[in-house]
């Protein structure tokens, strides 16, 4: 099966880590988890780019498989449902 890629945009706020620590706990075997601290920047202008690429204009924001969750991308807020209906923790 292939791995699901899900990356995790934050800026360190405790939002941000509420929503990093459910997709963790979410994740399964097949999920990669990638987190970018837009706060911090990252040693390559990488995390930027991705962040503008997908069209994120606030965090927390959720990727899966290079597609902005639809929670984030409706000014809604992240959350497990939003997450899994999205394929999180689905093998």
């Amino acid at each position: 099966m292939a791995r699901r890629l899900v990356e995790v945009f934050s800026a360190g706020c405790p939002l941000c880590n509420e929503t990093i620590n459910l997709v963790k706990g979410l994740a399964c075997e097949n999920c990669e988890i990638q987190v970018y601290d837009l706060r911090e920047g990252c040693a390559t202008s990488e995390c930027l780019e991705k962040a503008t690429q997908y069209g994120i204009n606030r965090v927390p924001a959720v990727v899966i498989d290079g597609q902005l969750a639809g929670c984030c991308q409706n000014q809604q807020s992240v959350s497990r449902e939003a997450l899994v209906a999205a394929g999180i923790g689905q093998g």
